[in-house]
């Protein structure tokens, strides 16, 4: 095979790599050893101290020695069992319906699984002990390399005890320091400086030569500074080539993985490949399938830095990803879809409002997944011992009467970590809501308030915990927000959504954030306990629309003075017929000044909207107003309707004193102008119904 570009990538990087001696060895006899020391190594150490580089050498020796070896990076999978074994059934050439347990059984002898950032594959590591390496050949050396050490469970097992060996990573000594420095031309003079600077931190060392690299001339003075990355990394932003590549390292730092087409439309040109070709050549910018990204502390220190220095530009490159996450969402499905949901939620990690009630790092060690038989007795057994006996009883019922709509949340080994349930208020009977006082208060305002078209759907989270933190800050409740997110994005019709809190005042200001209005109209008692609702009419505020809210929130430089949305009980949800008669009544009344008053239409989404629910009466009264005149208006820029116009306009707008004059001075037989009116009445409630309408579509 003629040479590959990866190979020359690969060579550069061993070229690079310094030090490590004793590691390399450590593995090096394990692999040659025909009585294995050991057949688990955990490599851990905190971000930028080489532990993909260090892997990276070790499936260079494994190819030196003949040695077969397959490596897996927990960036690019799920963190599920299937998703682990389809990994490593690509990296040995099976099929994905054969056994790569198998495949390696049948070739026997020495093999290497390299797993890189194992943090992220937190929720396997049950699974991985009690199950599936169990299952694997004699000869078989499984590597992981992540931040953490190992799990105690794997020390106080007697049966892996003997088999697994811990191999934490530091600073590189300073003779290897000075060695890496050397290699990459830095000054001989300037050495100490940069070792008393970096003390040989692996990272710090990449982000000096790359100084050096990137400014001829340049002389390291460092100054005083706690945070060694973010200084290195700062410098670094001031020598970049030009402006576009600054613009492109900004944006790599904002997303979550950044690819030539995402970093086209962030930077404004037509095509990235040379930028993205220069991002990649950074010592702290890695790749992945999907793309590349940088080191975490990079990622960090840039983007503090880029909000202080320029809010308007980070707003700007935020509402640019924005859109295209957005845009692929809307033509993507499946995976690409959730992808990009994950991208928009990534875009929020840092908000002031959201960053306290989320554990963004640690939301990876539950998984979600459906009920399953078994599962009711623990599930209802968590209820009680949270909410009550009643609860508990209502949790069991909605459980059996609806079971597709629980997620369950389970730790790595299988344990219950939470669950949620989101109960489809649309497909209950009248009997069934009133068995659940929750239910019940839900249905009547949405009666009231907001009734449901046909076709439309009322979503209701009715139970919603984690075992141990009930409703409190938890990787759990993280990931049953995200959960509740992809309901919202996912659900055909749907048209309102509820969410119950014991603690109303804890949730109200990230709730406020989200656009979920408090509605004390549905609120309710259980087992001596109240209960605070939030929800949400994506009638008023859809999908789309919701988010490029949620977007232009995150970049607020107030966050405090995000106003809570519209409550539910200032609204009205007209059907089409009641929506004709206000529009009809509104226009009999245009001329006189209480020809408005109380009309519904001041309580519709359509005014509500326009103005964002924060106006008082006579405000909506005067929207309304201009409303109807701009859409009698319009009747008039279409030739065929200005008939219809002139009879409207001379009735309504300007209007004659009666209907006979208004036929007379319009030159039309009375039973034509009569014609004439009720058509253009009937098209401006048209008109405007679809505006109504298209607010929610």
């Amino acid at each position: 095979m003629s040479p590959r570009l990866a190979d020359r990538v690969s060579a550069g990087r061993r070229r690079r790599f310094i030090g490590r001696i004793q590691e390399l060895q450590l593995f090096e006899k394990a692999v040659l050893a025909t009585e294995m020391p050991f057949c688990l190594l955990f490599v851990y150490g905190p971000g930028g101290v080489g532990k993909t580089s260090l892997l990276g050498q070790f499936a260079h020796l494994c190819q030196q020695l003949a040695i077969p070896v397959y490596s897996i990076d927990g960036r690019n999978i799920e963190a599920s069992p299937e998703a682990f074994i389809g990994a490593l059934a690509q990296a040995v050439g099976v099929g994905p319906d054969d056994s790569p347990v198998e495949a390696l059984a049948s070739q026997g002898g020495r093999h290497v699984i390299l797993v890189d950032t194992y943090e992220l594959l937190a929720p396997l590591d049950g699974w991985l002990r009690d199950l599936f390496l169990p299952q694997m050949p004699e000869g078989i050396i499984f590597v992981t390399a992540g931040h953490n050490p190992p799990d105690p469970a794997w020390r106080v097992d007697p049966g892996w005890q003997p088999l697994i060996q811990t191999l934490p990573l530091r600073n590189l000594a300073p003779d290897e320091g000075r060695d890496f420095l050397t290699q990459r031309n830095v000054p001989p003079g300037e050495l100490q400086t940069v070792l008393d600077f970096t003390h040989s931190y692996p990272l710090a060392l990449s982000l000096v030569a790359d100084l050096y690299d990137q400014q001829p001339g340049f002389h390291f003075r460092p100054q005083s500074a706690p945070d060694m990355v973010k200084v290195l990394v700062g410098r670094l932003l001031q020598r970049v080539p030009g402006q576009a590549h600054r613009a492109a390292l900004e944006s790599c730092t904002l997303v979550r993985v950044t690819t030539e087409s995402l970093l086209a439309r962030m930077t404004g040109v037509d095509d990235a490949r040379d930028l993205f070709e220069w991002l990649r050549s950074l010592s702290f910018i890695d790749s992945r399938p999907g793309g590349i990204f940088p080191h975490d502390l990079a990622r960090d220190a840039l983007v503090t830095d880029l909000r202080w220095r320029n809010p308007d530009w980070y707003a700007e490159l935020h509402r640019r990803a924005r859109s295209y996450y957005i845009e692929h969402m809307a033509r993507g499905q499946g995976t690409e879809q959730q992808l990009a949901l994950f991208d928009l939620v990534f875009l929020h990690r840092e908000n002031p409002v959201v960053r306290p009630v989320f554990e963004w790092q640690a939301s990876g060690r539950v998984l979600p997944d459906i009920l399953h038989d078994g599962d009711l007795p623990a599930l209802v057994a968590l209820v009680q011992a949270e909410e009550g006996a009643e609860s508990a009883r209502l949790a069991s019922h909605w459980l059996t009467v609806q079971p597709h709509a629980a997620i369950v949340f389970r730790e790595g080994d299988g344990g219950l970590a939470g669950f949620a349930t989101f109960i489809d208020l649309s497909a209950l009977k009248e009997n069934d809501l009133a068995q659940d006082p929750a239910l019940a208060s839900a249905s009547a305002l949405l009666r009231k308030t907001a009734p449901l078209r046909p076709g439309e759907r009322a979503t209701y989270f009715r139970h919603w915990m984690a075992a141990g933190t009930y409703q409190g800050v938890s990787p759990t409740q993280s990931l049953i927000f995200i959960n509740m997110v992809r309901h919202y994005l996912t659900t055909p019709g749907l048209a309102f959504t509820f969410i119950p809190c014991a603690e109303p005042d804890f949730w109200t200001p990230v709730f406020t954030y989200a656009d979920l209005a408090r509605l004390p109209g549905a609120d309710f008692s259980m087992d001596g306990r109240r209960y605070g609702v939030f929800g949400h009419d994506w009638r008023t505020v859809p999908p789309a629309q919701w988010l490029e809210l949620l977007g232009e929130r995150e970049i607020a430089l107030a966050p405090e003075l995000v106003q809570p949305p519209i409550p539910a009980e200032q609204m009205v949800v007209l059907s089409q017929e009641e929506f004709v008669e206000a529009v009809n009544t509104a226009l009999r009344g245009l001329a006189r000044a209480d020809g408005l008053v109380g009309n519904p239409l001041l309580r519709s989404r359509l005014i509500l909207q326009a103005t964002d629910g924060q106006a008082d009466v006579p405000q909506r009264t005067s929207v309304l107003h201009d409303l109807i005149i701009e859409t009698v208006e319009a009747l008039n820029a279409a030739p065929k309707d200005v008939k219809l116009y002139r009879a409207v306009y001379h009735t309504y707008v300007q209007p004659s004193p009666t209907q006979e004059m208004a036929a007379e001075l319009l030159d039309v037989p009375f039973s034509s102008y009569r014609r004439h009116l009720r058509s253009g009445m009937e098209r401006i409630a048209e008109m405007l119904w679809r505006r109504e309408v298209g607010a929610s579509e």
